[in-house]
């Protein structure tokens, strides 16, 4: 049977190559739509074929502030139209709110972090107060994120009112912040869980040893080191993450497997992270999730690959195979 098309709907192409190649390997033709600028005429009907929606949250950072706003006017259209879109509407306005994320998680019965949002430095402060008297520290956070922007750690409010007097402080792009309950870590890494429409594929540790920045796409990657390699050691996220021992029959895997199902998400990398007592608090769901091809390679699990065989065989209903994957299930 022939193909759909896919448009893949993105801002930024540097994410783009092990899409494009999955796809490629499994059939699809595809054209690039970028989401930065243009017109949206509501009478005019969009091309035929499947859209899979790639805008990440911290697009501001690349110079598209206007790219989030954009994304949500294109998806209303396209769904008005009855266009099929790999995480639509409802998984994109999770995407770009970690206050929607915590409440969809808590009631699915997830276990989270005490979570707040404020706006504006009085209501920042009270929220922080509220942490002292837990006694507690808490980390802050954009609540349109992404690259762990806003993330900063503190062990009462007066300190984050220095912090909100200094110049590194960023309010984010709509200057909503969350005030959110710090879970020291049992080990020094939390773990992603990916998934794909309603499957398991992998999961893995990301050392938090470099700082909060954790995203794990090759085009992400900064110089970290594994300990007694030379300087000139290949920069391919391998000394960050590493196989977590996790699979299909987990229970906060089969959580959050439920979850997507019933919240519309079919692409995500779910983190969470366990302390000294063994509970596992999950804090963000990424939809525009990416893989680190260094440990796919490891697991066996070509994550953009298995995508483009969910929307063949789920979407279109194509002959296909669960392939390597089906190891980790």
């Amino acid at each position: 049977m022939a193909l759909p098309t896919i448009h893949i709907l993105y801002e930024n192409p540097d994410w783009l190559p092990p899409l494009v190649d999955g796809l490629t390997a499994e059939g699809f033709e595809h054209t690039l739509i970028e989401v930065v600028e243009g017109l949206v005429d509501g009478t005019q009907a969009p091309p035929e074929g499947i859209f899979i929606n790639r805008m990440s949250p911290s697009s501001h950072t690349r110079g598209h502030g206007t790219s989030v706003g954009l994304m949500r006017e294109v998806l209303a259209w396209l769904e008005a139209w009855d266009r099929r879109v790999i995480n639509g509407s409802r998984a994109f306005e999770l995407e770009v709110s970690k206050l929607r994320q915590d409440l969809v998680l808590r009631k699915h019965g997830i276990l989270t972090p005490k979570t707040v949002l404020a706006v504006g430095r009085e209501h920042l402060l009270k929220a922080a107060q509220g942490f002292d008297a837990m006694g507690v520290p808490f980390i802050t956070k954009h609540n349109q994120g992404g690259k762990g922007l806003g993330i900063a750690l503190f062990n009462n409010s007066d300190e984050l009112a220095a912090h909100l007097d200094s110049d590194a402080f960023d309010a984010g792009p709509r200057e909503q912040m969350l005030i959110q309950q710090y879970i020291v870590p049992a080990a020094p890494f939390i773990t992603r869980v990916e998934i794909v429409g309603d499957r398991f594929l992998f999961a893995m540790q990301s050392s938090t040893e470099g700082g909060f920045e954790l995203c794990p796409a090759d085009a992400c990657q900064v110089p970290l080191q594994p300990k007694g390699q030379p300087d000139n050691c290949p920069i391919d996220g391998s000394a960050k993450f590493s196989p977590a021992p996790l699979d299909a029959h987990d229970a906060l895997v089969r959580s959050y497997i439920k979850m997507c199902r019933a919240e519309g998400i079919e692409v995500a990398g779910i983190e969470f992270v366990e302390d000294a007592e063994g509970r596992r608090y999950t804090y963000d769901i990424n939809g525009t999730t990416n893989y680190n091809s260094a440990l796919g390679r490891q697991v066996g699990v070509d994550g953009m690959r298995e995508l483009a065989r969910y929307i063949k065989r789920e979407v279109v209903g194509a002959e296909t195979t669960w392939s390597a994957a089906q190891a980790h299930a």
